[in-house]
């Protein structure tokens, strides 16, 4: 059995990065799936509702922009994938699915029907670093774009990101979040030497024309 972890948002000026892990079951439709990257937001979308509906487990974890800032965005990534495969282990009846509207950084999914670590569970992760998990963990470069568990995980992160960041829109809209979701492109740069940081800003990163 196979946990696919990947995150997303390592790149950006502003916001948290976010993390998944995932758990596919066999005769999961994987024709569906490529890395995130490569799919429109509407295919993204429609991708994620068959995951974490079909999916054996899956979870959601997150690390935030002052702690970015605190313990630089590697371990933040490490510590949101974390976060994501130990929401596999919550008691079900904790299990909040996926939240109608994302206004918050804090885990959530679908966890195993025990909250136990089935046996035989490995972990693979896209990129160089694996997080610190209690089970065997490898790391594999563009694991997005190869294996299906990653795949999904990249998708779930990808698409939870993007909800909340369209959320920090509707809090800051100066500063353009539902457009750019906080990368670094040339009129978010430009908004923030104008504006000054925003209130979700990584200030660890710097920010130039």
């Amino acid at each position: 059995m196979l946990c696919g972890i990947d995150e997303a948002g390592r790149g950006p000026l502003a916001g948290p990065v976010c993390a998944a892990a995932v758990v596919l079951p066999e005769g999961f439709p994987v024709n569906l799936l490529d890395d995130s990257k490569k799919l429109k937001p509407k295919q993204r979308e429609e991708v994620r509702r068959v995951i974490i509906e079909k999916a054996l487990a899956w979870g959601v974890g997150w690390a935030t922009h002052t702690e970015i800032d605190s313990i630089n965005i590697l371990q933040a990534s490490l510590l949101a994938m974390r976060r994501a495969f130990e929401y596999l282990l919550t008691p079900r009846a904790e299990a909040a699915q996926w939240p109608d509207r994302l206004e918050k950084e804090i885990p959530f999914g679908l966890p195993f029907p025990q909250a136990d670590i089935p046996q035989g569970l490995e972990a693979v992760v896209d990129g160089k670093h694996i997080p610190e998990l209690p089970v065997p963990c490898r790391a594999l470069v563009k694991a997005d774009a190869t294996v299906h568990e990653v795949m999904a995980a990249s998708i779930l992160a990808k698409t939870a990101r993007d909800q909340l960041m369209a959320y920090y829109n509707e809090l800051y809209p100066k500063y353009g979040y539902e457009g750019h979701k906080g990368y670094p492109t040339a009129e978010h740069r430009k908004l923030v030497l104008e504006l000054g940081p925003s209130p979700i800003q990584r200030k660890s990163f710097k920010v130039r024309l």
